[in-house]
C-alpha cells in the first residue's frame, strides 16, 4: 500500500514515465518505470488536477516575483563581479607594463608644461618601482 501511495505523490514527475507493477516470490507489489518481474504489467497512472484557490495563487505570484528579483540580483551581482574583474585584470597589465619599462634600465624622464624634459634621478625611479611593486601586490596578488 505504501508503495502505491509513493507512486501516486510522484505522478506528476513521471506523467509521461511507462510503469510497471508486478509482486515478488514473498507476495510484495513492487512499481517501476522497467519491468522487473515475470507477470509484470504495465499500469496507467492519471496525473490529478489540483485547483488552486485565489489566495493560493496569489502567494505563487508573489514567491515566483520574490524568486525572479533574487535571480535578477544573482546575475547582476555576477555581471558586476565579472566587470570588476576585467577592469582590476586590466589594470594589473599596465602597472606590470609600466614596471617592466622601469626596469628596462633606460633614462627617465617627464615632460612639463612648456615641453622641456626633466630627467628622474635613480632614487627616484627606485621608489617609482617600489610603490608599483606595492600596488601590484596589492592588487593584483
Amino acid at each position: 500500500m505504501r508503495h502505491l501511495l509513493v507512486v501516486f505523490l510522484l505522478v506528476p514527475a513521471m506523467a509521461s514515465a511507462e510503469i510497471y507493477r508486478w509482486t515478488d516470490a514473498q507476495g510484495r507489489v513492487h512499481f517501476s518505470e522497467k519491468p522487473g518481474g515475470a507477470g509484470a504489467e504495465q499500469v496507467e497512472v492519471k496525473p490529478q488536477v489540483v485547483e488552486r484557490d485565489a489566495a493560493t495563487r496569489e502567494r505563487e505570484e508573489r514567491s515566483q516575483k520574490y524568486f525572479d528579483a533574487r535571480r535578477d540580483e544573482k546575475a547582476q551581482a555576477q555581471s558586476r563581479a565579472a566587470s570588476s574583474r576585467a577592469e582590476r585584470s586590466k589594470e594589473c597589465g599596465k602597472l606590470r607594463d609600466q614596471l617592466r619599462q622601469i626596469e628596462r634600465d633606460g633614462r627617465y624622464f617627464t615632460t612639463d608644461a612648456r615641453g622641456e624634459r626633466s630627467y628622474i634621478s635613480a632614487d627616484e625611479v627606485e621608489a617609482a618601482r617600489s610603490r608599483l611593486s606595492s600596488r601590484i601586490a596589492a592588487r593584483c596578488g
